[in-house]
């Protein structure tokens, strides 16, 4: 199969505000290392996202909230490595915003001085849409996230979809307006009812990325390890898988174990070789060795 087409040029703000405008969807993926980045990379996406989903795909943690700025900073500076043209949004993890706008535009800062980061994404609105009019007002593109915050996905009732009775739908409208207004150039639906969507889109003027949000908003995003299959412990309905790597993984490293454990491998065609008349020399000259020992 060819590969997509290429953006020539890096992907910019006013890039994605010019796709929005000509109705070209906008192609997202969540993404945590160097190797991954180059995927994405040459696959010819338009956003990568390193998010702190790193925390249960990358680093074993349970849900997204321990990941510290440290972790996901050392992994968004992997990431930058190996991009060029996708836009690089770096997600504050929990507890580094939400105190104060101080708060917030220092952690902003943080992504795009030590990591590279373009833009940064923060969830929820309430609150957060000041946080979110802070930074951007301090120099840093913020993306905005409402439905489903994984961040405080307890008070919210556990991993499910928001928006399901009219208050809760006027939440999240509200929100998606509130941080809209705050200056953010994107906002993340996640998880809500694809109806939903549709009534808020009608007062958008800023992309608005889905996962989870049916097919009418701007854009879509996935993680990277749902959509290969590399993590099948956790399969949201939202989520479509294109390939099952994990088990590919397993299957190819069993059979070097297989191979390993048979003496199966190496074999002749891994072996490095050396010149006869050098071997020869080597042997006198242990045996000239040993017999002035």
């Amino acid at each position: 199969m060819s590969s997509p087409p290429r953006e020539q040029r890096p992907i910019t703000l006013l890039k994605l505000a010019e796709k929005r405008a000509l109705g070209e969807p906008i192609v997202m993926v969540t993404a945590y290392d160097h190797p991954s980045a180059t995927i994405v990379e040459d696959a010819g996406v338009d956003v990568v996202l390193v998010g702190d989903s790193a925390a249960n795909n990358v680093l074993g943690y349970r849900d997204t909230v321990p990941i510290t700025m440290d972790e996901i900073l050392m992994l968004a500076r992997a990431v930058r490595r190996g991009l060029k043209t996708p836009l690089m949004v770096g997600d504050l993890p929990f507890g580094t915003y939400e105190a104060s706008n101080e708060q917030a535009i220092a952690t902003a800062h943080r992504f795009v001085k030590e990591a590279g980061c373009d833009a940064v994404k923060l969830e929820g609105g309430g609150q957060m849409a000041e946080r979110a009019r802070a930074i951007v007002e301090a120099g840093t593109p913020v993306m905005g996230h409402v439905g489903l915050t994984p961040q405080t996905a307890t008070a919210l009732g556990g991993y499910r979809a928001q928006g399901r009775t009219a208050e809760r739908a006027k939440q999240v409208l509200d929100d998606a307006l509130a941080l809209q207004d705050a200056g953010c150039f994107a906002i993340v639906f996640e998880a809500i009812p694809n109806e939903l969507t549709d009534l808020i889109m009608e007062h958008m003027e800023i992309p608005v990325i889905g996962i989870g949000a049916g097919p009418s908003t701007d854009g879509q995003v996935l993680v990277y390890h749902d959509l290969l299959g590399i993590n099948d412990a956790f399969k949201p309905k939202f989520v479509k898988r294109y390939a099952e790597l994990r088990q590919t993984m397993v299957d190819a490293v069993g059979g070097y174990a297989e191979d390993v454990r048979t003496r199966a491998f190496p074999g002749p065609e891994h072996a490095y070789g050396v010149a006869p008349e050098e071997m020869d020399r080597l042997k006198e000259m242990l045996a000239h060795k040993r017999a002035h020992a």
